[in-house]
């Protein structure tokens, strides 16, 4: 048995070593260097270029600006693509932007023999624009007579939905409860940056007339998808290439500069072009979280019984869509999904372009946003009905067996409760929550808690499938392809336990190829909404199951038996009743590839399209110490209880939720994009001004498990990746508020918002 197991990364000593190869270990010596040249407004249009002195700079190869690239505009999200129009993501940008809608936007390109004098190109470029004012709220952007951001959208509103569960609106409901109490605010999250440690690279040349592009991305197939239609060229001319990568977190699940790196070697003949992101221009020009408000109301009786609530959410697109409307209906299903309306709830939600930075996929996809919101509200209720929040929590949370009424998403396995269960002993939170009442002095403490549910992969929303290959070799050992990407999160691992499991072949005897070749691997969408042991492991057990199939008929014929009669384990065919040796599987497989009489090589390949779909879920708890003269919390106690089925590799779900918590820290206390008000421009685009958590700021991180095992799940497994980040900040806003009184509806929870708040009720002059 290998699922369960504690097995070692199998990444892990080329990772720790130095010997794994990233993007920019592998671009050519020859290769020139490519740089976008960036907007110094935020609103407007280009109106002209003076390029006279850029092109005298040495090394200046050559410069390409707006008015030159193919009128052809693309879409950037790693969504699977669709045949049908109304599925489709939205185009609505080209290679360089002439109307420019983000400070720095893509404007002009430079080609340079090196990255010296591809800068000293770049400041010598002048330009001149028609300048509009900035929009940089969505209260602006939706104001009457604004100016239209993009001409398609008149109004700035990409979409606006709605939906109601219940036969009554909350007015209706709240028209029938006269006794009802009813708890109103509104919550605001802010734009966070993904952070990861290797920033966007690529390098791209040419093969005859394909282009091929060695990038980090999440979506290698995506990307080729992306590039052919931003160029408008056929997509098998286009070859995508996935090295090691380190990390993701979903801005590279956007295609963000692959498609100008291609279009940039066929105008020096192919020659290799790599483009490397600086970690200012990733963090102020690539994608972010979205930074969405959310105005809610509930009724609730006076025992704690939830009847109705309202949700009404305006998301901060930026300048492009990518992926767009996406996020804010994620944030609404999960204020929808965790709770249950004795009544009904009704939602609507608003995505709006505005001259920001664009928001795309960052872990969670708007799951954070909601759970925001939903968490706070919670203990806001509780909090007006001297409630304990965790009572009211399992007095209204979601139920077993719950669906959802518009996507039909079931609960199959429900380990919220158990979650809760277990959390409130180990973290002891009733006696935390009896000792710390009442508490007086400028350094109080508190704990609170936030739960959440997550969904596995996007279907039925959008397709799910995922191919896996896998070759016998001559020793027995195994080779396997997965188009599913490893992207630091363990992949790897997972699916090599996976197909030890299904195969009988053991995990040291399984070689997966960690990179993505879009020519070679076979097809998977990517790394992405917490899909991949759950979608793309199907298509690992379909795959193994099959292998293992031919592997005994062969060796059947072999020794005169039925195939029925032999079993694979341990990488011996063994009698299946008798549990002897019959045959070495490196017997059975040199014999296959050499045999005289019947020489076969025995693989295997499926596809598995997943059409179902489970929920993951869990609890944080968190005991924090406000000191509130100076506006500083500190994390004295934070602990995750997770119910994500059976656990494939419990040391790599530790270290998962690790992450994830870690995260979680940093977009509750401190993260945060700033921007000029008055011109757009990027007051933090650097890791000195943008405070991310250091080691020192992070207490031990406790992680728990429910394992409940899903049948739905290829080895009753479900999602992991990206729960762990939801719930940290709103538990440790909940903490502040049992602490102090003072509830904080908006982050980071940074010193100088805490410092105004505690003032404005009153506790410090």
């Amino acid at each position: 048995m290998s699922i369960g197991k504690n097995i070692t990364r199998v990444d892990a000593e080329l990772k720790v070593t130095g010997e794994a190869k990233y993007t920019a270990d592998l671009v050519p010596g020859n290769a020139l260097v490519g740089k976008v040249v960036r907007s110094t407004i935020a609103n407007g249009v280009v109106k002209s270029f003076n390029l006279e002195a850029a092109l005298q700079v040495p090394g200046v190869i050559k410069i390409v600006t707006c008015f030159e690239v193919p009128d052809c505009q693309y879409p950037t999200a790693g969504h699977p693509w669709s045949v049908e129009a109304s599925h489709q993501d939205i185009a609505d940008r080209k290679l360089l932007n002439t109307r420019v809608r983000t400070y720095g936007d893509d404007i002009a390109a430079i080609i340079a023999e090196n990255d010296v004098a591809a800068e000293r190109g770049a400041r010598e470029i002048q330009v001149e624009y028609e300048i509009y004012e900035p929009i940089l709220s969505t209260k602006e952007a939706m104001t009457p007579g604004v100016v239209d951001i993009h001409k398609e959208f008149p109004g700035n509103v990409i979409k606006n939905t709605e939906f109601r569960v219940g036969e009554r609106s909350y007015e209706e409901i709240k028209e029938a409860e006269e006794d009802a109490v009813e708890v109103e605010a509104t919550y605001r999250t802010q734009a966070v940056q993904h952070c990861h440690i290797e920033t966007p690279i690529s390098y791209a040349y040419m093969e005859n007339d394909r282009i091929v592009i060695v990038s980090s991305t999440q979506i290698p197939h995506i990307v080729r998808r992306v590039v052919g239609q931003a160029l408008d060229i056929p997509w098998g001319k286009i070859r995508v290439i996935k090295p090691y990568i380190g990390g993701g977190f979903g801005n590279k699940q956007d295609v963000l500069y692959e498609p100008l790196n291609a279009y940039l070697t066929t105008l020096v003949g192919g020659r290799p072009v790599k483009m490397e992101i600086s970690r200012e221009e990733t963090l102020a020009c690539t994608r972010t979280r979205h930074a969405i408000e959310m105005q809610t109301k509930a009724l609730v009786r006076k025992d704690g019984r939830l009847i109705a609530r309202q949700f009404a959410a305006y998301s901060n697109q930026g300048a492009y869509a990518s992926h767009a409307h996406a996020i804010v209906a994620n944030s609404a299903n999960e204020f929808k999904q965790i709770y249950n309306d004795a009544e009904g709830m009704q939602a609507q939600c608003f995505t709006v372009y505005t001259n920001m930075p664009t928001g795309g996929a960052m872990r969670g996809y708007g799951i954070p946003q909601g759970a925001f919101a939903s968490e706070c509200q919670a203990d806001d209720i509780a909090y007006k009905l001297q409630m304990d929040p965790l009572e009211y929590r399992l007095m209204n949370c979601v139920k077993e067996g719950y669906e959802d009424p518009h996507t039909h998403i079931k609960f199959r396995t429900n380990g919220i409760r158990a979650c809760i269960d277990k959390g409130r002993r180990e973290f002891g939170w009733d006696e935390k929550r009896e000792k710390y009442k009442k508490q007086t002095g400028t350094v109080r403490r508190g704990v609170g808690m936030a739960i959440f549910c997550y969904k596995t992969g996007v279907y039925p929303i959008s397709l799910e499938t995922a191919s896996c290959r896998m070759v016998l070799n001559q020793d027995g050992s195994l080779q396997m392809q997965m188009g599913a990407t490893e992207i630091g999160q363990g992949a790897d691992t997972a699916f090599t336990q996976m197909a030890s499991e299904t195969t009988g072949i053991t995990e040291d005897k399984i070689h997966i190829v960690t990179a993505q070749d879009t020519d070679i691997t076979p097809f998977d969408t990517g790394a992405y909404a917490s899909r991949q042991s759950y979608v793309s492991g199907k298509a690992v057990k379909k795959t193994g199951e099959l292998l293992v199939k031919k592997i005994l008929k062969y060796a059947a014929a072999m020794v005169g038996m039925e195939r029925e009669q032999l079993r694979l384990v341990n990488n011996e065919i063994v009698d299946k009743n008798s549990k002897e040796l019959v045959l070495p599987l490196e017997t059975v497989a040199t014999t296959a590839f050499y045999s005289l009489e019947h020489s076969k090589h025995i693989t295997a390949e499926a596809t598995s399209q997943c059409r179902d779909n489970t929920f993951a879920s869990g609890v944080c708890f968190a005991e924090v110490e406000v000191d509130i003269g100076v506006g500083k919390i500190e994390i004295l106690n934070i602990l995750n209880v997770h119910d994500s089925g059976t656990l494939i590799n419990p040391k790599l779900a530790e270290a998962q939720v690790h992450g994830g918590m870690s995260m979680g820290l940093g977009y509750a206390l401190g993260e945060e994009l700033l921007f000029n008000q008055e011109t757009g421009k990027p007051l933090n685009d650097n890791l000195l001004d943008y405070k991310l958590p250091t080691s020192m700021d992070t207490p031990d991180l406790q992680v728990g498990f429910i394992e409940l095992s899903d049948e739905t799940g290829p080895y009753g497994n479900k999602a992991l990746g990206e729960p762990p980040a939801i719930p940290v900040a709103p538990a440790i806003r909940n903490a502040v508020l049992h602490a102090t009184d003072v509830a904080i509806d908006s982050l980071p929870l940074a010193p100088q918002k805490l410092i105004c708040e505690f003032r404005k009720h009153g506790l410090i002059q």
